[in-house]
């Protein structure tokens, strides 16, 4: 429980450093590549509500509501932590849209952060699911990855 609560405080540090607007150095696109950085914000944004839509009433910032089957359908058929990748996939594109380098940094550190904080979450579920070690091994973690077997 202790390093759910940790995740969840560097999450919110991070989460406020990055509205932040520090000028460590900056730099611009032409404005087509601007164009498709901003998609893929909203590309991110989509992700997030596919991920928590799909969980239903099974969200909490810790971990799964215990008697609760595992999710398998949607956007989880595809990526195990949808809405980490969501986040990264928002955040990193408009790092790059503002031209923010200190942005952009904080967005590899949160990406740690997530990597970490979804393993911890993951040796829960192998506890709690017996299915979760076929589903880690033929799901991505944060994008998608080829798998022959449909759940």
């Amino acid at each position: 429980m202790k390093k759910e609560v940790l995740f969840l405080i560097i999450q919110f540090i991070l989460f406020s450093l990055y509205f932040i607007d520090i000028h460590v150095v900056s730099y611009s696109f032409p404005s087509w590549i601007n164009y498709i950085l901003l998609s893929l914000v909203g590309c991110g944004f989509i992700i997030i509500f596919l991920g928590i839509l799909n969980l239903n009433d099974d969200l909490s910032g810790i971990h799964h509501k215990k008697d609760k089957p595992m999710v398998f359908n949607g956007i989880y058929r595809y990526v195990r932590h949808p809405i980490y990748a969501g986040i990264l996939i928002s955040m990193l594109a408009y790092a790059l849209f503002v031209g923010s380098v200190f942005k952009f940094i904080l967005t590899l550190v949160m990406g740690v952060v997530f990597y970490y904080k979804s393993s911890n979450e993951e040796n829960w579920m192998l506890k709690k699911y017996e299915q979760y070690r076929i589903y880690k091994e033929q799901t991505g973690r944060f994008l998608p990855k080829y798998r022959n077997k449909d759940y």
